[in-house]
């Protein structure tokens, strides 16, 4: 054979291979080519974020640097991991043209995928079901985003799943029963969202679950039993309005946050010192009831413990034990006796302690009489604890008979006093006087009865107000100077108001009212203690009364409502006239208007019926050393007896009229001057409606007070003006609801959160 034969045959075999291993590579280029053609075009669906700004046809993907923004990661030729993380501070919304459906239709092509996390990138609108598609998912997170509506049902499906955390988004309803069905779930995270309605029992079954955050949400009702999830280490219910019992847990808890909820009672030492794991304990902000279980001190574990702000009894005494690792312990606002444990005195230990609104006896920090302690424990219902004794037969007849002699006793005595009183009154003339009640007095049959008027969200009480009580007047004088003229701050229809300055160092707003003669306590008192309850951090609360009474029939003078003093001026003050040098920012303004829809909401849910038609305008908007917004003047049914003119709207048309004076508010913050009659409100709704339909943002912007147009996105400022054009519809059915308001709010305030023209001050 030949040198030229045997090239020949070698030739045939050795083509053979090269077109065998041609097409092997271009079908891996093909299947390596969809998943970057997938990749590229989520990259413009999210209209290029910075994390993504290096991607181009070129990018090598999977063998791409990871970093803190962005990481893939690829197993043969399939993405199995996706992590795109937007800007953290806060998001901005993706435009109008931004499909969710479309988007999920995309990245369900990357169908081998395990893990995708997609963070803070702007996404909106409802979650499309067809998700499920990612039939390989383990863990799925889209927290810090816009998506709305309720958890579609096909992620029941994903029998895999085993994290799911969909924080910081707009998802409403109730927490679906199929939740269960997903076994494997080791963390599940749905913290500040909208859910609603009580937690499905089905929780209990997921027996993996190690994390369970339902911060922040609506939730109500009792707590499932828990006591099966044995490896649940941290659960975080903080503010919702869920109790009233503790929940039944595993012992193998780590952090237990039940804070700003209305649990009340259910804690026993015995209970809490089967938590040996536990570290981080906040049952702050409830109405816990009965003796404060002091094991939890001393658990092996326990580094932060907070129970303030309940309603907690007991004695402490010196030689009670706290473990060494204790960081932060706070005590405060409770009904706490004794002294305090050497363990949580000063000292050389970087240990935060706080104990204040007790009744320690100690010299530091604000601690009450332990009669107050003992007045508010009765008012709770809570009965000293006694030691029960055995009582002898004889013992007993003796007592009965001891019993009937102090009786017949005691009849004599009233007997002699009265006809004293009598003699008394005949002889001069009934002088007014002041008739001191109880601290806290015990809640009559006719308020538990009324119960029904406190509604779930009455417990989101405004934080770092004392609790309610009953002032004296020498309490008032003491604040006011004998109400001297330096302290009064004006005269209305419902009488004069003094500021004050309580022995304490806390500032107060007293009214005055003058009483008809047939005025009487008990005609007031149901109505203080109902809205002695109205909380809110968007209200001005009250915090006490005080009565004063003729000595001859009991009736009432005079009273003294006692409110929270709000430093900082009036709404109108702060967009209209140069307040200290300063006027407030576009996103204080937003701010300012979510603060007070946040207010009319609990005006129009927080109790039940609801108040309604409450005349709202900037000047009733007060505004807190934060410069938070603060309602001081609201429909109240306490005053209707004293004068002040009820609405006779029903609840419907009180709504309605509520979300018009809102409408004439927005339109104050967006122009930046008084609108004091409604053809002034009508002409500049008019102005805005017209800039609002034009596609001109200079036109919508130079109808913005100046002191604020440089900062506004467009896109925020049309929301704003959108809001208030729907608000100010003349027909009051068309005009959207308190929720609606508040949605698109927080969505101008989301818009304006990283636009270029943020500014912190003007001046």
């Amino acid at each position: 054979m030949t040198l030229l034969d045997m090239e020949k045959k070698l030739c045939v075999p050795a083509l053979l291979v090269l077109v065998l291993l041609s097409a092997s590579i271009a079908d891996s280029q093909q299947l390596q080519s969809s998943q970057s053609q997938t990749l590229l075009r989520i990259q413009q669906l999210l209209h290029f974020p910075p994390a993504l700004s290096l991607w181009n046809s070129s990018t090598d993907f999977c063998n791409s640097e990871p970093n803190p923004s962005l990481t893939v990661v690829c197993y043969g030729d399939s993405v199995t991991q996706l992590h795109i993380i937007g800007n953290r501070g806060g998001a901005r919304l993706l435009p109008k043209s931004f499909s969710m459906d479309s988007f999920v239709t995309t990245l369900v092509k990357l169908s081998d995928i395990k893990v995708l996390t997609l963070v803070s990138l702007g996404l909106w609108g409802p979650l499309p079901g067809k998700i499920d598609r990612l039939s390989s998912l383990e863990i799925l997170n889209v927290s810090s985003n816009f998506l709305f509506g309720s958890i579609p049902h096909e992620l029941s499906t994903l029998a895999n799943l085993q994290t799911l955390i969909l924080d910081k988004n707009m998802f409403t309803g109730e927490l679906p029963d199929w939740i269960g069905s997903l076994s494997g779930l080791t963390v599940l995270s749905f913290r500040k969202n909208m859910f609603n309605g009580s937690l499905p029992s089905s929780l209990s079954g997921l027996s993996a679950l190690r994390v369970l955050d339902l911060a922040s949400n609506r939730f109500n009702g009792e707590v499932p039993g828990l006591s099966h999830l044995t490896n649940l280490q941290v659960l975080d219910l903080e503010g919702n309005c869920l109790g009233s019992r503790f929940p039944r847990l595993g012992d193998k808890l780590v952090t237990l946050i039940l804070s700003k909820n209305r649990f009340r009672s259910g804690i026993t030492s015995e209970g809490m010192s089967s938590f040996y794991q536990l570290q981080h304990l906040d049952l702050s902000s409830n109405t816990f009831i009965g003796p404060f279980p002091t094991s939890v001190l001393s658990l092996p574990g326990i580094t932060y413990l907070n129970i303030s702000h309940n309603k907690f009894t007991g004695r402490l005494n010196v030689n009670l034990s706290c473990n060494s690792e204790l960081m932060l312990v706070d005590l405060s606002s409770n009904l706490l006796t004794g002294s305090l444990p050497t363990c949580l005195k000063p000292s050389s230990r970087n240990r935060l302690v706080s104990y204040s609104g007790n009744c320690l006896d100690t010299a530091l920090e604000n601690q009450h009489p332990v009669s107050f302690c003992s007045n508010e424990a009765l008012a709770v219902g809570i009965l000293p604890q006694r030691k029960k004794r055995k009582i002898s037969k004889a013992g007993l007849a003796s007592g009965i008979t001891a019993g009937v002699s102090g009786l017949v006793l005691l009849v004599v005595v009233l007997f002699v006093f009265v006809r004293r009183i009598n003699a008394e009154k005949t002889a001069k003339k009934a002088h007014p006087r002041l008739i001191m009640e109880n601290a806290s007095t015990r809640y009559t049959s006719k308020l538990l009865s009324d119960a029904r008027y406190i509604s779930r969200t009455m417990t989101l009480g405004a934080v770092g107000i004392p609790a309610y009580r009953t002032f004296s007047l020498e309490e008032l004088e003491y604040a006011t100077n004998n109400f001297e003229t330096s302290a009064f701050m004006g005269e209305g229809s419902e009488g004069q108001i003094y500021r004050g300055k309580l022995k304490d160092g806390f500032f107060v707003a007293i009214r005055c009212l003058k009483m008809k003669k047939s005025c009487n306590t008990q005609n007031f008192m149901q109505h203080i203690e109902l809205v002695a309850k109205l909380r809110h951090r968007n209200l001005v609360s009250f915090l006490g009364h005080c009565f004063e009474c003729y000595l001859d029939d009991s009736t009432v003078s005079r009273m003294f409502l006692i409110f929270e003093y709000v430093p900082n001026g009036n709404l109108r003050s702060w967009i209209s006239d140069v307040h200290m040098g300063r006027l407030l920012t576009w996103e204080q303004r937003i701010s300012t208007a979510i603060g007070v829809a946040k207010g009319i909401q609990f005006l129009h849910t927080g109790i039940v019926p609801g108040v309604y038609a409450n005349n709202l305008k900037t000047t009733d908007v007060l505004l807190d050393n934060n410069l938070g917004a603060k309602i001081s003047s609201y429909n109240l049914p306490l005053l209707e007896s004293v004068g002040k003119k009820m609405s006779s709207s029903g609840r419907k048309d009180g709504e309605k009229l509520d979300i018009y004076d809102f409408g004439v508010i927005l339109l104050e913050l967006i122009v930046g001057r008084p609108l004091k009659t409604k053809s002034q409100v009508d002409v500049v709704k008019e102005q805005i409606q017209g800039s609002v339909s034009e596609e001109d943002a200079a036109a919508r912007r130079s109808m913005v007070d100046p002191t604020v147009h440089r900062e506004c996105s467009d896109q925020s400022l049309k929301t704003m003006m959108e809001v208030s054009v729907r608000c100010l519809l003349e027909d009051p059915w068309e005009r959207p609801s308190i929720e609606d308001v508040l949605w698109n709010l927080q969505f101008a305030s989301q818009v304006q959160d990283g636009s270029p023209g943020r500014a912190t001050a003007s001046s």
